[in-house]
């Protein structure tokens, strides 16, 4: 079930008694001075003006072939809840030069999208990156973005799979980070280090720190994924390096930061439901930094605030973080001037993802037998979720895995490459937790810098919170010397996809701009346009129309998340993974040679009988009936330019005079009402409207009081065809321009055939990898369970099932299991 509608759910009342405890600590009942007002309400204004979005991309598999699909949902979060606004997201396919090769504009409703990307069979192999985002995200980082690397593999070349990289190790490189940003002389200093080799991945190392004099003063090994910490206690004026070895005995010598003379550094002890701090001063008699306060935010809104005195030994103290909910806790403290001097960044770990478990487990192996899974979410709160089903010997998993667990309560407030980050959610563990605060005191946060919006320096707004897709421009007149103030732009929108037609009109301002809001059209949609003086001052109106990001042509894109040689998998599952999408793709071009015939159904409505007139389908309410004229075009070929030229003399009373554009009308004594699709619309509108594209006029007699408006003078009511009708009229319209506007990306349908039904295609071999995906599945909000039934391929064994979401109240969830 996709979420309808806000409300103030339960997660967000973390906020409140965290604020309070911090308020209520020893060390923040002091009065609050000007800078510390400074600091706090630059936070309060950058959290309330620019509130941060995040997008997740589920996807069916981690690996793919060419001529495949790859079906995705996103997941789009707003301050980590579920971004019901959320109207439009764009999601990319990047080649390793960073050109699009494919683009979706996607409609988004209830925080989430579906959508897929298909991969041609001629599509070049190789690197490539997912990028999505909404274009609120835009206006910040381009690293906060989503973005997914994958390999795409051609199956025709079984013999030329990307193998594991056994080669010796040419290059490797060691980072250090010393807690809080700096390392402080005098002080036990805790310094945490990533080495990583020369493909960006993580490597272990050995080795030591040593003096000038090449003493050993701290030993280095690496604890995970090539992070470790080591604790050094600099002296005055000495220049340290570490001595660092890997595997093959490679050997190289790094330099150390130097460590502060002055300033203030900052420690954290993450304990579960407290985070203990401490300030270190590199020297204790300077004054300069006595008095400094502790800030605690998750998702810039502030949980914790107290006032230090290292004077009088108020330099430590904890946050509460039993109520904080699952993710980063970012601290930092400041001076008395109000500067940020040392920061830290916490991971809370907290059993409060969404419940979800498989049961009920009936499988079957057999070629093309029924299998069913009871999905259990044992949780009052709606929930949005996805699923899919491959084949788990076939289709292997990425080892540098990420999940929605992962990315939306890590990775997406990191900047910086983390390997395999759904490795620390696995469990709860102690070793695990530990493994989390070393990608902590490895990675920065950079979604905002403290110096830039406490000098009132935000971000720059270029892209508004999209409502939905919309028209924009400019109309001038006088060949362009002055803006058409108080005209008004005529559309007419023709949808080649279903024949549809609509109509609209937009107002110029005082600048001559307009905007048409909450377009909602399909695949591309075919503009006509014509601008136009209410006053009739001018003659000439030109119209110009703002490009939308998405419809420019393509530039390469230099995206800040790396594209990394794959690791490599196992050559024997690759073998037997390409040679099925190869006979998959076989199998898929016959599907579309061949006549796919529909299912049988009993039909028991009534039959469409030739008495059904065209008025009756689509006239509505009071414009079903009334006393007046009907006028059925779709068994006419009228010569006519419009409606006004099509009527005159045809409807005795009815005076249709002066210019057939926009005519005077009266019907005894009074002028008739004018309806296009039963809306009321004016002799202007109606007159650029192609007799072509009229299915049916009715003339009631006056009066008529069917529609808004409707009066003594009668009405005319105009409709224009629909699909069926609509034989293809001329894509000109006389006195408008013409334009193509992309609209929102076309979806496909996931192919799950039931095999309890005789059908032609059947008799094809089925090759499917992925045998089930649905982007939305519906739990029962009574029994918090739905079924999953699906049908085996011609040879899976063994299934592996990942349902991933998020829940009403922010709270995300996975489930993953092999069957």
């Amino acid at each position: 079930m996709e979420f309808s509608s806000f409300r103030k759910y339960t997660r967000l009342k973390w906020i409140i008694p965290i604020c309070s405890a911090g308020i209520l600590t020893a060390f923040s009942l002091l009065p609050a001075d000007e800078w510390q007002d400074k600091v706090t309400n630059a936070l309060a204004l950058f959290a309330k003006r620019y509130p941060q979005e995040k997008v997740y991309l589920h996807f069916d598999k981690d690996i793919y072939a060419s001529g495949e699909t790859m079906w995705f949902k996103a997941y789009i979060m707003l301050q980590n809840q579920p971004s019901l606004a959320a109207s439009i997201i764009y999601v990319e396919l990047l080649d390793k030069d960073g050109n699009v090769v494919t683009k979706k504009r996607l409609p988004a409703q209830g925080a989430a999208a579906a959508g897929d990307l298909e991969l041609p069979e001629t599509l070049k192999t190789g690197h490539y990156q997912i990028r999505a985002y909404t274009a609120w995200m835009l206006n910040y980082d381009p690293s906060f973005l989503f973005y997914k690397n994958i390999e795409i593999l051609d199956p025709t070349k079984k013999n030329t799979l990307p193998a594991k990289d056994t080669s010796a190790l040419r290059d490797f490189a060691v980072q250090f980070f010393p807690e809080g940003g700096n390392m402080m002389v005098n002080n036990a200093n805790l310094v945490a280090f990533k080495a990583i080799d020369q493909n960006g991945y993580p490597i272990a190392v050995t080795g030591s720190v040593q003096n000038s004099k090449k003493q050993t003063v701290a030993e280095i090994k690496t604890i995970h994924d090539g992070m470790g910490t080591f604790e050094l206690s600099p002296a005055a004026g000495e220049q340290y390096h570490a001595v660092v070895k890997i595997g093959n005995g490679v050997q190289k010598t790094f330099d150390l930061p130097a460590a502060a003379t002055e300033g203030a550094s900052l420690k954290l002890f993450n304990r579960g439901n407290r985070i203990f701090y401490q300030a270190t001063l590199a020297n204790p008699d300077d004054t300069a930094f006595h008095k400094m306060m502790v800030i605690a935010q998750v998702q810039n809104q502030l949980i914790y605030k107290a006032v230090l005195d290292a004077g009088e030994g108020r330099i430590s103290g904890f946050i509460p973080a039993q109520n904080l909910p699952t993710g980063i806790v970012h601290v930092t403290l400041f001076s008395d001037k109000g500067l940020p001097v040392s920061e830290r960044l916490a991971f809370v770990r907290k059993a409060d993802q969404i419940d979800l478990s498989f049961m009920n487990a009936e499988i079957s192996n057999a070629p093309r037998s029924k299998s069913s899974i009871e999905l259990f979410a044992p949780d009052s709160m709606q929930t949005s979720l996805s699923i899919s089903i491959t084949d788990a010997d076939q289709v292997l998993k990425d080892p540098d895995e990420h999940n929605i667990l992962s990315t939306l309560l890590m990775t997406s407030d990191l900047k910086g490459y983390v390997y395999n980050p759904a490795w620390y959610f696995k469990d709860t563990a102690k070793a695990t937790i530990e493994a989390i605060d070393l990608v902590m005191l490895t990675n920065g946060w950079s979604r905002f810098s403290w110096q830039k919006i406490l000098n009132n320096e935000m971000p720059q707004l270029k892209y508004p919170y999209e409502q939905g897709m919309s028209l924009k421009g400019t109309a001038v007149t006088n060949t362009g010397r002055y803006p058409l103030q108080g005209g008004k732009v005529d559309f007419i929108f023709k949808q080649p996809l279903d024949s549809n037609t609509s109509f609209a009109s937009a107002e110029t301002n005082e600048k001559g701009e307009f905007e048409i809001a909450n377009l909602q059209f399909m695949d591309t949609v075919l503009v006509f346009f014509q601008g136009n003086d209410k006053q009739k001052r001018w003659k000439d109106v030109q119209v110009t129309f703002d490009q939308h990001f998405f419809d420019r042509a393509p530039m390469p894109i230099t995206t800040p998340y790396p594209m990394r040689v794959p690791l490599g998998l196992d050559n024997a599952a690759m073998t037997r993974f390409l040679t099925t999408a190869n006979e998959s793709n076989k199998v898929n071009r016959a599907m579309t040679n061949k006549t796919v015939y529909l299912k049988e159904v009993n039909i028991r409505d009534k039959k469409i009988t030739p008495q059904q007139t065209t008025e009756q389908r689509y006239t509505s309410g009071m414009f079903a009936s009334g006393d007046g004229y009907t006028f059925d075009l779709t068994k006419e070929t009228p010569y006519q330019l419009n409606v006004f030229q099509y009527l005159q003399s045809k409807v005795a009373g009815l005076n249709i005079t002066g210019d057939l554009n926009n005519p005077t009308l009266a019907w005894r004594g009074a002028r008739p009402s004018l309806y296009l699709n039963e809306m009321p619309t004016d002799a202007s509108m109606l007159a650029n409207v192609s007799v072509n594209d009229i299915a049916l006029v009715k003339v009631f007699r006056p009066p008529f009081m069917g529609g808004f408006g409707g009066g003594a003078g009668g009405a005319i009511a105009v409709y224009t065809k629909k699909g069926g009708d609509n034989t293809g009229s001329d894509q000109t319209i006389r006195g408008f321009e013409r334009m193509k506007k992309a609209g929102y990306s076309l979806v496909k349908e996931f192919y799950s055939p039931d095999y309890s039904v005789k059908k032609e295609v059947h008799e094809l071999a089925d090759k499917r990898l992925t045998l089930f995906w649905s982007p939305y599945i519906s739990v029962d909000s009574i029994t918090y369970a739905t079924t999953i039934r699906f049908y085996n391929n011609d040879f899976t064994k063994r299934f592996r099932v990942v349902v991933e979401g998020i829940a009403a109240d922010g709270r995300v969830g996975r489930v993953e299991q092999v069957y």
